[in-house]
């Protein structure tokens, strides 16, 4: 019997088991986000898409709260990330262009779903100060609970001027926020 190939049999299995290891990690943290995501209120409706979202209530970095409802009569891009999500971290940059760039026709607001709150949310700003982004957080248990279930994030809203959520997705499609914008404001 070869000991060489005995032991690249042996760091084989360990490969496979640490991987497998690694797998069940992912699954459970994937199951503790989804279950989160319930507890904050995403798990109203299978879509928002035609529903009015004006009670969805937020809080800023200083506290203050707010809802949807103050943006009433301008579009609204919504997006609901968090700062250990790597495809949230992707479409940031692309959130706070369009954040900066708003105006009287439309908002974007940016949601952040994690635990912490501005605990982890202000820091993560400060380490990436480049963005330029204002973020808000919900403004309590449920707080998100008209915008029906969120199923992943990053997951993006668009209201119109009513009120109500025109386009809903969910991940990181580059230069989606800004065309369903385009399209929604008609220009």
């Amino acid at each position: 019997m070869d000991h060489g190939q005995d032991l690249a049999s042996i760091e084989r299995e360990g490969r496979l088991k640490a991987y497998g290891a690694l797998a069940l990690v992912g699954i459970c943290l994937i199951a503790l986000a989804y279950v989160g995501w319930r507890a904050l209120g995403g798990g109203g409706g299978a879509s928002a898409v035609g529903g009015k979202v004006a009670d969805v209530r937020l809080q800023d970095a200083q506290g203050r709260p707010s809802s949807l409802a103050d943006y009433r009569g301008r579009v609204v891009v919504v997006d609901v990330w968090a700062t250990w999500c790597p495809p949230c971290r992707a479409s940031l940059p692309e959130i706070a262009k369009l954040q900066l760039a708003a105006d009287s026709r439309y908002a974007v607001v940016a949601i952040s779903v994690d635990d912490g709150g501005f605990d982890t949310v202000l820091p993560f700003l400060a380490r990436n100060a480049g963005l330029g982004l204002t973020a808000h957080v919900p403004q309590g248990s449920g707080a998100l609970a008209p915008l029906g279930e969120i199923r992943g994030i990053p997951t993006t809203f668009i209201v119109d001027r009513e009120g109500k959520v025109a386009a809903q997705w969910s991940g990181y499609y580059p230069g989606r926020a800004e065309a369903e914008l385009k399209r929604i404001l008609g220009s």
